[in-house]
């Protein structure tokens, strides 16, 4: 699991942010902070991954709290802004303290969870590469944070993962690879490679179900 630390001074909106956190596959909300001294003292705390940062905190801004954290050294968090700040420059000091991305308020759910799962991807790509790495894989990280396109084996395209993902999203229950391909008009080859690929992601399961003669069907959810 990805651990997040959320950092908002309204107490109402950290409580959203915090319940879309936890509704993407793969992540966990380990704390809050409402405050930027608070969130440099839960940060040293509870040692989160990642940390969704407003910039509006009453007594540090969330650039100084980020400038901060670089400083500490130490392999910190990595950082997503999540604020209502529009000007330029705050863009740019967010982007030169090393920002993972910039979402602006307000937002939906869809948003924050395409940022999150872009962050993911590149982050199983570092986790599953080697101590050096080569230059293929550092593109690919920032493939990922950009499009998440990364995360997706060779022969497979960005809209047709949307398309099948939001397809069984919209499902109550488990479909087959079968059943999947009729909804969006895709071949059963295909959406079975999708599939898979989902659930070697870790964003969708598989188990098998056993009919009365045949081989047992597989049959795919995904993981709220």
């Amino acid at each position: 699991m990805i651990r997040v630390l959320v950092v908002d001074d309204d107490f109402m909106v950290a409580k959203v942010h915090r319940g879309f956190v936890d509704r993407v596959a793969g992540f966990t909300t380990v704390g809050v902070a409402h405050t930027g001294t608070d969130a440099l003292a839960r940060v040293a705390e509870l040692r989160p991954d990642l940390v969704l940062l407003d910039i509006y905190l009453p007594d540090l801004s969330g650039l100084e709290v980020l400038r901060r954290l670089r400083a500490a050294g130490g392999g910190g968090p990595d950082v997503l802004a999540v604020t209502a700040a529009r000007d330029v420059e705050t863009v740019r000091s967010a982007l030169r303290g090393g920002v993972v991305h910039y979402v602006l308020k307000p937002f939906g759910f869809d948003v924050l969870r395409d940022r999150l799962e872009r962050y993911a991807a590149a982050y199983r790509r570092l986790a599953a590469t080697a101590d050096d790495v080569a230059q293929s894989d550092v593109d690919a990280v920032f493939v990922a944070l950009r499009t998440g396109a990364a995360a997706l084996p060779k022969g497979l395209t960005a809209d047709t993962s949307r398309l099948i993902a939001n397809a069984m999203r919209d499902t109550d229950g488990d479909l087959s690879a079968e059943e999947c391909a009729e909804r969006i008009g895709l071949s059963r080859v295909s959406t079975r490679r999708y599939l898979e690929h989902f659930v070697a992601a870790g964003k969708a399961e598989v188990r098998l179900r056993y009919g009365s003669a045949g081989r047992p069907q597989r049959r795919y959810r995904w993981k709220s």
